[in-house]
């Protein structure tokens, strides 16, 4: 699997650049996604950066606004969208990983999404599904305390969950990766910084979720799990109090989640605090 690396950086961006880092304020940024598979669901837009009246580079071969009574050509101009949004965070991408240079790209979008600045639902009515975990901050990405990472297997066993062939998962891997019962994850179990549920009708619901946090702040350091969910949404977490003693140790704890899913979405959050760090982990349950 000497190459799954690159590929999976190569799939990350190209999931992130269109579906995750988002812009807000209307035009081709509105309206969230999910990725869904085998039941499971994973919100969409990750997290949002600046992507509105952005100056930006410009081709000389058209004219400022593509009109044919435009005649103005520039090197320069205003743009807006997520070819916008794209660069930004990929910049930041790139600024936390001259920190952490070992650092994975699933620990790398960890730090981002997890210390993203909240945004308001009243603004973004689309709430998660048009800023995702947030507005992009890549000083406080730089320290987030702790991270979900991901490595090969664990995205070979999510596709497996998927549905994937041993064909179809050779495209991506490019050697001889085989789906079995062991490498066969559900979506909720892929260690990702958030969490979503729904389903195809209204009701009552409950999910599941298994997660892994690494610890890259203070070796010794506790962090309390702090829940923020309106009516309708109730999230347990266990263990509710990290330990570590280590950097780079890794606690694993259980999110149970009980919806009542109706016509709106429900919003809710999960912060392990250490008194320093907020790592942040939004909770969606929605109608599908």
């Amino acid at each position: 699997m000497q190459c799954v690396s690159i590929l999976i950086q190569r799939c990350l961006l190209a999931v992130v650049q269109w579906w995750g880092w988002w812009w807000c304020g209307g035009g081709d940024g509105g309206g969230g996604a999910v990725i869904e598979g085998g039941g499971g669901r994973i919100s969409r837009p990750d997290l949002t950066a600046p992507g509105v009246d952005i100056l930006a580079a410009w081709s000389e071969g058209t004219t400022v606004t593509g009109e044919e009574v435009d005649t103005r050509v520039v090197p320069f101009n205003i743009i807006s969208g997520t070819s916008m949004s794209c660069p930004h965070a990929s910049g930041a991408a790139a600024y936390v990983k001259s920190f952490h240079p070992t650092w994975s790209p699933a620990a790398i979008k960890s730090a981002l999404m997890t210390t993203a600045a909240p945004m308001s639902p009243t603004k973004n009515t689309d709430a998660e599904f048009a800023y995702g975990s947030g507005h992009i901050d890549p000083s406080k990405a730089v320290d987030p305390g702790l991270v979900y990472d991901a490595g090969e297997q664990d995205y070979v066993s999510f596709l497996c969950g998927q549905g994937y062939n041993t064909t179809a998962l050779k495209i991506v891997t490019g050697d001889a990766s085989a789906c079995s019962t062991a490498t066969n994850a559900t979506v909720w179990d892929l260690n990702y910084p958030s969490f979503a549920l729904s389903a195809h009708q209204s009701g009552k619901i409950r999910r599941t979720f298994k997660r892994t946090v690494t610890n890259v702040g203070a070796a010794d350091s506790s962090y309390h799990a702090n829940v923020v969910a309106p009516s309708g949404l109730v999230v347990k977490v266990n263990p509710s109090r990290l330990a570590f003693k280590a950097v780079g140790e890794k606690q694993s704890f259980v999110v149970t989640v009980d919806a009542k899913i109706g016509s709106n979405m429900l919003s809710g959050s999960l912060v392990w605090s250490d008194g320093v760090h907020r790592v942040t982990s939004p909770i969606v349950a929605f109608h599908s």
